[in-house]
């Protein structure tokens, strides 16, 4: 992947990770809550992780095939659940919203657990 279109993606990513987390900590009541929901369940009430990657891909027009391929190539490394199969256009979306979901439940966790660090 090209350097630009890497950096492109780091803030996507980081943005994408600030939101989420304001977001299920404001849900969840604080930031212990959050991180245990988000550790034991990434769809649970309060933090839907599914949900928020869909808005999230509509709303940065990720939600194509391009924008897939896009975020695939960015995850190229990281192992992707088992899918249905089907159409290129049809599988390609799943992946890449699996994957981006992977990574934000990670990157949202690790923040959480630094601002418990530094409190």
């Amino acid at each position: 992947m090209e350097l630009h279109l890497r950096q492109q993606f780091e803030l996507m990513l980081s943005e994408a990770t600030g939101n989420f987390v304001e977001r299920i900590v404001h849900r969840c009541g604080g930031e212990e809550e959050a991180l245990r929901r988000l550790q034991s369940d990434p769809n649970s009430e309060g933090v839907w992780i599914d949900e928020f990657v869909n808005a999230f891909f509509e709303e940065h027009l990720l939600a194509s095939v391009g924008g897939s391929a896009f975020v695939l190539e960015a995850l190229e490394r990281r192992t992707v659940p088992p899918d249905a199969g089907g159409t290129v256009s049809e599988v390609l979306p799943r992946l890449a919203r699996a994957a981006f979901a992977d990574v934000l439940a990670v990157q949202a966790a690790q923040l959480i657990q630094r601002t418990l660090v530094y409190r």
